[in-house]
């Protein structure tokens, strides 16, 4: 059966700093099938429905089969195969976000741990077809998120004693990242640069950008001005808004510099963006 897998487009989600998700969708692997040994920029959890297969990581190869599943962390790289006689039926999630490794580490996955059993395998096997239930529903990027977060429990119960952190603070590295995101969703609509948000967090605009840079995979500049322009594509969706009450509603009071930069970060130019059909 071909692989299905849904982007999942929302405005909404897309500006979610915590846990976007990215993607979904499942396959039934024909015999022997691989992907890899390769990197990927995102977070990609697995739940194995049926059939085995093995994955690699970090040098080690672990036989996994029905209700298992392993973490693809963020340029790791990886190889993963279907068994030739009796090949996994699989189903996945991809994920950014701050605070999406915390997370994954809260259920004891790391790069180091990338594979885990299902305690409950109930919330695993529904979980791909509440999805798809979800997107069609009113407020269906909601219930999607709602669904992903239900998905992420299940896994913190089900984690060992000794992994799961439920009750510990986050990480230093988190909870800068946490306050900072804090500083952008409520001061982007202002002058705002990183600088500021760093003096903010109390850290040093150099190694505040390289934990923005490992988390999200572009250093803080470049994660403000993304921040902002997919505020500003919401906002343009809005007819009775102009492009220049757009600009300076996202922290550009000249109207021709935010035009340049949506168009830099987007691909067209505001006016553009707004003639597009909704996706």
């Amino acid at each position: 059966m071909p692989a299905e897998q849904f982007t999942h487009t929302s405005e909404e989600t897309r500006m979610q700093s915590e846990l976007s998700l990215l993607f979904y969708g499942r396959e039934e692997c024909a015999p022997a099938h691989s992907w890899g040994p390769a990197l990927r920029d995102a977070f990609i959890l697995h739940y194995i429905y049926s059939g085995k297969g093995i994955f690699r990581s970090e040098g080690r190869e672990y036989p996994l089969s029905a209700g298992q599943g392993f973490l693809i962390v963020p340029d790791t790289l990886v190889h993963y195969e279907a068994d030739a006689d009796d090949p996994w039926v699989y189903a996945w999630i991809g994920l950014r976000g701050l605070h999406v490794r915390a997370l994954l580490e809260r259920a004891g996955l790391t790069a180091g741990s990338p594979v885990y059993a299902a305690a409950d395998v109930s919330p695993f096997e529904r979980f791909y077809a509440g999805l798809l239930e979800a997107r069609e529903q009113p407020g269906g990027d909601l219930l999607v998120q709602a669904e992903v977060y239900r998905l992420l429990a299940a896994l913190v119960a089900g984690a060992p004693k000794q992994s799961a952190r439920a009750n510990t603070p986050p990480p230093a590295r988190e909870a800068h990242l946490s306050k900072a995101a804090a500083v952008i969703e409520n001061g982007y609509s202002r002058k705002l640069g990183a600088e500021d948000i760093a003096s903010a967090v109390g850290l040093d605009r150099t190694y505040l950008s390289s934990l923005f840079k490992n988390a999200y995979g572009v250093p803080l500049q470049t994660f403000l001005l993304q921040y902002r322009m997919r505020r500003a594509r919401e906002l343009l969706r809005n007819p009775s808004l102009s492009v220049s009450d757009v600009a300076r509603s996202v922290g550009y009071p000249d109207p021709f510099l935010f035009s340049k930069m949506f168009k830099r970060v987007c691909g067209v130019s505001p006016t553009a963006y707004r003639e597009q059909p909704e996706p």
